[in-house]
């Protein structure tokens, strides 16, 4: 009777709905074939064991509890490392996310004293990223373009040549303390900036070396070591930035974000980091030794209001930034407005900004790479629009109307028209 019962027990343990969805084909053979050895077993324990007084045959207790053991651990083993090898590669492909972006970019450009130039350009970015452990995740990116740190846009035509994809992100992301992610390795811009404008920094650049971010959603801090240079053959620079601020709500809609950073490059002395030996970006340089003239301590201050009007958020920005290391051209600022959001489909938005950033107010290299052809020694307007065709998918303008060349005395025009087609995935 004991038998019987055993064995019914292990058939439904064995075919129950959720073993089954987890045991394999071959698994359920080995499995059946093992029972069919353990019944013949107990077919000869039944034999060799006397009869009680009534005549029904009655296995040693002990020898029952053996075998059914002996039972129940095999099909544990097997269920359970089918299970485990199966949710580890769930687990795995969970903790595994890819993300990127693509553009394509009609743009023209006049420039005061040449012919105009018209030319159509991509941007394609992957990111992979996955959780190595709850608290560390790292990530690896690839983008279009070359060697620009503030660019990785792809000019088409060249004979239809392949195009370039370089290393765009490698960085590793700790989130160990609460409101706390230590960052190293090529990251993503994180430090603030005012209106999404690039009066600094350019939103494409990513900083190489150490990062810190603690925000408690009241107050942010925020710092990084980069390497402009790495190599002492080279002429190593080690840059270092900060930011500071805090972010407040006023009633139930109107929010504001204000803060101040400082950055500091000591480049006097050094040659032009990337492009020809003559190129430092709009920032004063030794037409004899080809190199910086001054340093870059730069102060910064920064704000922005966020507010509805017409249940639309209309947001006013202003950054401001000086050059402590020099007494002239030392100035840069920028004041804007933005009004909509494009998020979902249907959804548009408009922005106005003009800044001015004269020749040594910030290190050239890393602003922005369209303002008045990019670097600094610029000054003028910049109209954005955006229209959302999908969530993920807008139709974009942007144009750049400049002067350019402030510090000789005869500034010249620059205009620059983009349009755009930008798709999202995640």
């Amino acid at each position: 009777m004991k038998k019987q019962i055993l064995l019914l027990g292990l058939t439904m343990f064995i075919f129950s709905q959720t073993t089954f969805a987890q045991v394999s084909t071959d698994e359920l053979r080995t499995l059946r074939e093992q029972i069919q050895i353990l019944t013949q077993r107990l077919d000869e324990l039944e034999k060799a064991t006397p009869q009680t007084a009534s005549g029904v045959k009655q296995a040693p207790a002990a020898t029952v509890a053996q075998v059914d053991q002996v039972i129940r651990e095999k099909v544990d083993k097997a269920v359970s490392e089918q299970v485990d090898e199966r949710m580890a590669a769930v687990s795995w492909a969970e903790r595994m996310r890819w993300k990127g972006d693509f553009r394509y970019r009609y743009e023209n450009i006049k420039i005061e004293g040449k012919n105009p130039r018209n030319r159509n350009r991509i941007r394609a970015r992957a990111l992979l990223e996955a959780d190595v452990t709850p608290t560390v995740k790292v990530g690896l990116g690839l983008a279009t373009g070359g060697d620009d740190p503030v660019s990785t846009n792809q000019t088409l035509g060249g004979g239809e040549s392949t195009k370039d994809m370089r290393l765009d992100l490698a960085y590793f992301d700790w989130s160990g303390m609460p409101n706390t992610h230590i960052l190293g390795g090529k990251v993503k811009n994180f430090l603030v900036r005012s209106g999404k404008n690039a009066l600094m920094w350019d939103g494409d650049w990513r900083p190489e070396g150490i990062g810190a971010i603690w925000d408690n959603g009241a107050f942010f801090a925020q710092g990084m070591g980069t390497w402009i240079e790495s190599d002492s053959k080279k002429g190593a620079e080690f840059a270092w930035i900060t930011q500071a601020g805090l972010k407040f709500k006023l009633g139930e809609s109107t929010k504001f974000r204000v803060g101040a950073g400082y950055a500091q490059f000591n480049t006097a002395g050094s040659g032009s980091f990337l492009g020809k030996d003559n190129d430092f970006f709009g920032n004063s340089f030794d037409p004899d030794t080809l190199t910086y003239r001054y340093n870059y301590h730069a102060i910064e201050a920064f704000a922005e209001m966020t507010f509805a009007l017409a249940d639309r958020p209309l947001m006013l920005f202003g950054d401001y930034v000086t050059n402590t290391a020099v007494d002239k051209n030392d100035t840069g600022y920028a004041v804007g407005v933005k009004y909509g959001k494009a998020a979902g489909k249907g959804t548009w938005d408009f922005s106005y900004t003009y800044q001015r950033l004269e020749a040594d107010a910030v290190f050239g290299l890393l602003t922005d790479s369209d303002f008045g052809g990019g670097g600094t020694d610029a000054k003028g307007s910049i109209f954005k629009g955006s229209w959302a065709l999908h969530k993920n998918w807008h139709a974009k303008f942007t144009y750049f109307l400049n002067q350019f060349d402030l510090a000789s005395g005869n500034p010249r025009d620059f205009d620059r028209l983009q349009l755009d087609l930008s798709f999202k995935y995640k």
